[in-house]
């Protein structure tokens, strides 16, 4: 009884670990208003503090699931909470870009050894119908988080929490950081506590630190050119410069991101080659290759790569579309968000109480037509005129989806996965639902400020107050407010009619003007959810693959 209790508190402190890790990546995006203007940040600045966590923590989540399985998942646990306490402290008492873009690179560091390692700990303590329960209360803390990290950050950014000391001033942003610290410690305490060590037998040949190389390389130029590609361009550059330091991306030549493929592709190559060379000489491997000859661990990365595509991109369209149709602040809009959290967390009592009655494949299947119907919905429901209530309802359902079918995808994956490689597989879907969901970022950013930016033009162009204006004058005027939008990221928009009416412009007329750019990031977003349903039908379709083997191998 006592192993059983522990066991399952153990879970609690896994999961309050993930839940750090998470926060972190989604709470920025509300606090960083308050950063750029502490901190003065440039918008490269503002790009590199956003864009470095992602790109270190996708890129070494492979190497340290593999690492440890050799080393110890709790003592690789530990440590790399240790290392994102430590830097969450370092970027809350930052005063300059530099510094703070260096403590969100080590963030990324700590938390991608925390993600696999967490993964693989309730793996490795949990069997059979418990281990499904065990998945859902970890999918589902996921898939809650994410929801609640934009909360907390408004919250942050909302309330003053500023407190004087003498010369000093501790701004509210800076406690969105320095609030893990203490968190932090409890869940170190607990998990050396509650949850037993574990770790694979020793091969030989030591760490495989080329394939570690190969794959960072890999990993990284493929993230970065996938979050990026919009920025840059995808083949020809845009207005926008890549610079690291003092390097600067030449002019009048291609974008930095097809090279950036390219690079990824070529790294890719050596990296199959290193491993499978490494594998015949039987040698530690950082991922064993034949793992995806395993049915279930393949079939199931690809549904992830797919899932993940749609799963999470719509999440950074809605916060602004809130803010700037809806006209609500941060902390309002992050709470329109816990109703995603709310769907999320009930699924985690849905996963664990549906937990032997069906199977994990049907769970999914589930779970990812709540998202596609959440989703669908979100499309469908999104109005200038009826704001956050119209898109509430489809939010708990896109969250009761995500929350079962990340759970039990992640069990349909790892199932039939050797005990002794389960770092390597947790790190390797790990890193396929990162790249996934960064594609998917990707994709619908584009897809939303290119449908934002016609969609504005057209109904600006349209209004009856250019009735008998020049064609010249009328497209220059909608193409500039169509710009400002889109360049604004909709910020513009709350406070466009107050800008053309200081310019001399009837109020009637300026209302009309942010009335169509309103409507214009509706239309956006509207978009943007159809294209999200779209990959998650292509996911719903490749689910169908899923257990097939199984039940191939059962009945011979």
């Amino acid at each position: 009884m006592t192993k059983t209790r522990n066991r399952w508190l153990g879970l609690v402190f896994i999961s309050m670990a993930i839940s750090l890790v998470i926060i972190d990546g989604t709470i920025v995006n509300t606090i960083f208003p308050a950063i750029i203007k502490d901190l003065m940040l440039t918008s490269t600045e503002v790009q590199w503090v956003q864009e470095s966590y992602v790109l270190v923590f996708a890129s070494m989540l492979l190497v340290w699931g593999s690492i440890a399985d050799r080393f110890g998942r709790r003592r690789m646990l530990v440590i790399g909470l240790a290392i994102f306490i430590l830097a969450s402290v370092w970027a809350g008492l930052t005063d300059s870009a530099e510094t703070m873009i260096i403590a969100r690179v080590v963030q990324g560091l700590g938390g991608a050894m925390v993600l696999p390692t967490t993964l693989s700990l309730v793996n490795a303590n949990f069997q059979g119908k418990e281990r499904g329960i065990a998945f859902a209360v970890w999918g589902a803390t996921i898939g809650g988080m994410v929801a609640v990290g934009p909360v907390l950050g408004g919250w942050l950014t909302t309330v003053d929490w500023s407190i004087d000391l003498g010369s000093v001033v501790v701004e509210t942003w800076r406690w969105a950081f320095a609030i893990n610290l203490p968190l932090g410690i409890l869940v170190i305490a607990g998990l050396l506590y509650f949850v037993n060590e574990s770790k694979q037998e020793q091969r030989a040949g030591g760490i495989d630190l080329v394939g570690a190389v190969l794959s960072v390389v890999m990993f990284g130029t493929l993230v970065f050119a996938l979050i990026e590609g919009r920025v840059y361009g995808w083949w020809e550059q845009t207005d926008k410069t890549f610079s690291v330091g003092n390097f600067v991306w030449p002019e009048n030549t291609i974008s930095v991101i097809p090279v950036s493929l390219i690079i990824s592709v070529i790294f890719f190559t050596l990296f199959v080659i290193w491993e499978r060379s490494r594998e015949k000489a039987n040698k530690n491997v950082l991922l064993d290759l034949r793992l995806f000859h395993i049915a279930s661990f393949r079939n199931g990365s690809i549904a992830a790569l797919i899932i993940s595509m749609g799963e999470f991109g719509l999440l950074f369209a809605i916060p602004l579309w809130l803010q700037s149709v809806d006209g609500l602040n941060a902390l309002s809009s992050g709470l329109v968000l816990l109703w995603l959290a709310g769907g999320a967390f009930l699924a985690s009592a849905v996963g664990g109480a549906m937990s032997g009655k069906i199977s994990a494949v049907t769970a999914v299947r589930i779970g990812v037509a709540l998202e596609l119907v959440g989703v669908a919905g979100i499309a469908m429901a999104a109005s200038a005129m009826d704001g956050w209530q119209g898109i509430a309802g489809y939010l708990f359902i896109y969250g009761l989806g995500v929350g079962m079918a990340t759970a039990q995808l992640t069990g349909v994956i790892m199932v039939e996965v050797p005990m002794d490689k389960i770092g390597q597989a947790s790190g390797s879907q790990s890193t396929v639902r990162q790249i996934g969901s960064a594609l998917g970022i990707a994709v619908l950013g584009t897809t939303l400020f290119t449908s934002t930016q016609l969609a504005t033009y057209t109904n600006v162009s349209e209004l009856s107050a250019f009735q008998g204006v020049p064609a010249a004058q009328v497209e220059a005027a909608s193409q500039k407010i169509a710009d400002s939008v889109v360049e604004s990221a909709g910020a513009i928009i709350p406070v466009l009619s107050d800008i053309y009416m200081s310019q001399g412009m009837p109020e009637n007329l300026a209302t009309d003007f942010k009335m169509a750019a309103e409507n214009g990031f509706t239309e956006g977003v509207k978009t943007t959810g159809w294209v999200a349903g779209g990959f998650l039908a292509l996911g719903l379709l490749s689910t169908f693959n899923l257990g097939a083997r199984r039940k191939e191998s059962s009945k011979k």
